[in-house]
């Protein structure tokens, strides 16, 4: 037996007044607003009245506090995962803004495909899938939840929906708080499935990998859309 749901939990809005790029830098943790946030996350999956048996998390401080709602609604004890982390960047520590306009960080910009910034969507999609499948298999029956960050979560939707990697990350469906969640796939490949609704089918990624394969997304809410406007998200690219 296995899990029947994974649900990837994005952090909420962090504390980041100056709008710095902070990646994996520590000492940013979660707003007033973001830890609101991370409670309209826990309160939907408490809602949807399914049984989650286990809790893992990415290391970095922003998701810790976020989980932390989601373990006391579930009674659960958090797992550090260091797979689902924020991936590399060499913005780091920086304002984008700023930054594309300095010589230095101009060979960082040659290659969006890759991107040439930060760690490779390849990279990011083999560790995602590897912790969705241990996640899977971590537990008899019941759901497991992921509270990790934007790219990687968005990653695993283009990964598992058979879309292509290079994206405008401005149009990521990927809000703080957000929720997307993956089953497994009754009959893979059967269908593609559309990134937004109105956009059409989209074609499936030639190299898609075998693991993802198995799975199929099976929703995508935004529990704190009411709390989004004015909101900060500048912390990563």
């Amino acid at each position: 037996m296995v899990a029947s749901q994974v649900h990837l939990v994005r952090h909420g809005e962090v504390f980041n007044p100056d709008g710095i790029l902070y990646g994996r830098l520590p000492g940013f943790g979660l707003s007033k607003l973001g830890h609101r946030m991370a409670q309209a996350a826990a309160d939907e999956l408490v809602a949807r009245d399914r049984p989650v048996r286990a809790l893992r998390v990415s290391p970095l401080q922003r998701t810790r506090e976020s989980a932390a709602p989601i373990a006391e609604a579930f009674g659960l004890e958090p797992v550090i995962d260091e797979r689902i982390i924020e991936p590399t960047n060499r913005f780091e520590g920086t304002k984008m803004k700023l930054a594309v306009r300095k010589p230095q960080y101009w060979p960082f910009l040659v290659n969006p495909l890759r991107p040439s910034w930060g760690e490779a969507y390849t990279s990011i999609e083999r560790r995602m899938l590897a912790a969705i499948d241990d996640a899977f298999a971590s537990v008899d029956d019941g759901d497991v939840i992921l509270v990790s960050h934007q790219l990687p979560v968005w990653v695993a939707h283009l990964s598992i929906t058979g879309q292509r990697y290079p994206h405008d990350p401005r149009k990521r469906r990927c809000a703080l708080s957000s929720i997307t969640t993956f089953e497994l796939a009754a009959e893979p490949e059967k269908k593609p499935v559309d990134a937004r609704p109105g956009d059409g089918p989209v074609a499936v990624h030639p190299g898609r990998s075998e693991a993802s394969r198995r799975y199929a997304e099976a929703g995508y809410v935004e529990p704190a859309a009411a709390l989004l406007v004015g909101a900060t998200d500048v912390g990563a690219v």
